[in-house]
C-alpha cells in the first residue's frame, strides 16, 4: 500500500519566494510525520481549459515550473492533467476522489486565501471538507516582510522592472526559445543578433533593451544585452522581435536553443534618425550592460 503523504496544491505559477517558503513548510512537516512530501499542481492554467481561446502569460512554462519545484528538494511532484471534469469536481469531491484516494493525501498545506474546487470556500470550510474527507487541513506560514504573488511579479515585468521581479522570484527571470532567422541587419552594423522564437503564453517583459546573460546549447554562458520591440528604426512594422547580442562570442546559433536570464532593463525602445544613430546607441548600450553585468 502506498504512503500517506504532506501534500500541498497550487498552480505555482514562477515558484516564486512566497511558493518557495510553503513547499518548505510542506518538507518540514513530512519529516517531523516521517512520511514522504508531494507537491500537487496542474499541466496548464485551469482557464485554458474552462475558456478556450485564453492564451495565459506565463511566468514559468510546465517544464521550468516542473524544474524548480523539483529543486526544492520535495520527495514526489504530481503534475495533474486539468480536464473540464476536473473543473467541476466541488473541493469535498476532489478531496476524497483526487487527494484521498489517488493520491494518499494525510495532510494538506494551504494557504489562508487559496481556492480550489468548483465551489470553493473559506479555509475554515476546507478544514471541514478535510475532516469529511479524512485529510487534516493545515494553514501555511506567510512569508515574512513584502508581499510576494504571480500577479504582483507580471506587473513589475510588464513595467521593464525585471530587477524588482528578480526580488520577488529568489531568482533571474528567464526566456527560452530556438534561435531562427530574423532580418540580418545587425551584422552588418556591427551587432550581430540571436533572433529567438518565444512561445506566445510565456511572459514577455516591457519593451526596451535589456543587459542579460544567454545560455547556449552546450551550457556556455556569455553576457550579453537583449532587445525587445519593433524595431522602429529599421520600419520593422508591428512584428515584434526578441534579439539578443552576445558579447564575445564567436559562431552560429541557428536551429539552437538558448536561455535568456534577465538581468536589468537599460532603456525604452526607441526611434533614430538613422542607422548610424541606432549604431551609437548600440555602442553606449553595450558598455551599459556590460558594466551591470559585472555589477550584479
Amino acid at each position: 500500500m502506498e504512503r500517506q503523504c504532506v501534500a500541498t496544491i497550487g498552480f505555482f505559477d514562477g515558484v516564486h519566494r512566497g511558493h518557495q517558503c510553503l513547499v518548505s513548510q510542506v518538507s518540514g512537516l513530512a519529516r517531523e510525520l516521517c512520511c514522504p512530501s508531494m507537491v500537487i499542481t496542474f499541466d496548464r492554467h485551469p482557464r485554458q481549459v474552462l475558456h478556450s481561446d485564453y492564451i495565459p502569460q506565463l511566468l514559468s512554462t510546465l517544464e521550468e515550473k516542473m524544474s524548480l519545484l523539483t529543486a526544492q528538494g520535495i520527495d514526489r511532484l504530481e503534475v495533474l492533467p486539468f480536464t473540464e471534469e476536473l473543473g467541476r469536481m466541488t473541493a469535498l469531491e476532489f478531496m476524497r476522489q483526487v487527494l484521498c484516494k489517488q493520491l494518499h493525501v494525510q495532510t494538506l498545506v494551504m494557504g489562508y486565501d487559496h481556492r480550489f474546487g468548483s465551489d470553493g470556500g473559506t479555509f475554515s470550510q476546507y478544514v471541514e471538507w478535510g475532516r469529511q474527507a479524512g485529510i487534516e487541513v493545515v494553514l501555511a506560514r506567510e512569508l515574512e516582510g513584502e508581499k510576494v504573488s504571480s500577479s504582483r511579479i507580471r506587473r513589475f515585468l510588464a513595467q521593464g522592472d525585471v530587477r524588482m521581479a528578480n526580488h520577488l522570484l529568489g531568482y533571474t527571470y528567464s526566456l527560452e526559445g530556438e534561435v531562427v532567422s530574423g532580418h540580418q541587419v545587425g551584422r552588418y552594423i556591427g551587432f550581430p543578433t540571436a533572433n529567438l522564437q518565444v512561445r506566445n503564453d510565456k511572459l514577455l517583459p516591457a519593451l526596451g533593451v535589456y543587459a542579460v546573460r544567454v545560455t547556449v546549447s552546450d551550457g556556455t554562458t556569455y553576457g550579453g544585452m537583449l532587445c525587445i520591440g519593433h524595431r522602429p528604426t529599421l520600419n520593422n512594422g508591428s512584428e515584434l522581435s526578441v534579439e539578443a547580442n552576445l558579447f564575445d562570442f564567436r559562431g552560429n546559433l541557428y536551429g539552437q536553443k538558448v536561455k535568456l536570464s534577465m538581468v536589468d532593463r537599460l532603456r525604452d525602445e526607441q526611434s533614430f534618425p538613422s542607422v548610424q544613430a541606432l549604431q551609437h546607441q548600440l555602442e553606449q548600450d553595450a558598455v551599459q550592460a556590460r558594466q551591470r553585468l559585472e555589477n550584479q
